[in-house]
């Protein structure tokens, strides 16, 4: 116990971003799925989605042998290294609608970008023309 009249010493407080830093940093991002068969199949459906068509993230998550899993391509496409290039912007909700918030930067993003392939959104969606039934792995 400190003496009397001593100044007293407050325990270091623990910065939580400080101690999440390094798990958010991108190589441990990309050391996530380094070794994970799931997102190395549901990343390997997602690039071969065509130019000018979109898919699900359910459809990718049963293309890539993993039904009922749409969660877990969000997931995948979140923690996909940049290196990769993935065509995140040809991933969409159930129904072809895009699942950002509609005044949010990466809606206008994810639409510029299908619009610039050729695909027609009208209220956050495509039309089901434009969805791809993709073979799994």
């Amino acid at each position: 116990m400190a003496a009397r009249g001593a100044p007293r010493v407050a325990p270091p407080r623990r910065n939580l971003h400080a101690l999440l830093r390094p798990l958010n940093a991108p190589a441990a991002r990309a050391a996530r799925g380094a070794d994970n068969p799931a997102l190395e199949a549901l990343w390997h459906v997602i690039a071969s989605i065509p130019r000018g068509q979109v898919s699900t993230y359910g459809e990718v998550a049963r293309a890539a042998g993993l039904p009922g899993r749409a969660r877990q391509s969000a997931y995948a496409l979140r923690v996909a290294p940049r290196a990769l290039n993935l065509p995140w912007h040809r991933v969409l909700g159930a129904g072809g609608r895009i699942v950002f918030p509609s005044a949010s930067a990466d809606f206008r993003e994810q639409a510029r970008r299908l619009r610039a392939e050729g695909i027609s959104v009208r209220n956050g969606r495509v039309p089901a023309t434009a969805i791809a039934q993709l073979p799994q792995l």
